[in-house]
């Protein structure tokens, strides 16, 4: 199986900073594309954030300037480091990496 698995979620404040880890079963240095989405409850999983095109990191337009999209090839792992969280930030985040199964995500919530 080719797994990702998700991590660094938690309960933080609006305007608090984390950090999310998506970590590969397997090499990930030949794959460019990889993306974060989110899942809020009741609705669909949306793009946050994707790195690999030739115009560098992509984010969409809620996250612009708060969001970071990295990655460590190394390590296997992506991350997404969060700052100024909003309550509206508040999802189930997953990575994306193609080839990959699609993990169980890390709850993100954002209290007012």
């Amino acid at each position: 199986q080719v797994q990702l698995v998700e991590s660094g979620g938690g309960l933080v404040q609006a305007g608090g900073s984390l950090r999310l880890s998506c970590v590969a079963s397997r090499s990930i240095s030949s794959i460019r594309h990889v993306e974060w989405y989110r899942q809020a409850s009741g609705k669909q999983r949306e793009l946050v954030a994707q790195v690999g095109s030739p115009e560098g990191p992509e984010y969409a337009d809620s996250v612009k300037g708060r969001f970071t999209i990295s990655r460590d090839n190394a390590k296997r792992t992506v991350y997404l480091q969060m700052n100024s969280l909003k309550p509206e930030d508040s999802a189930v985040y997953y990575c994306y990496i193609p080839s990959f199964d699609w993990g169980r995500g890390t709850q993100v919530t954002v209290s007012s």
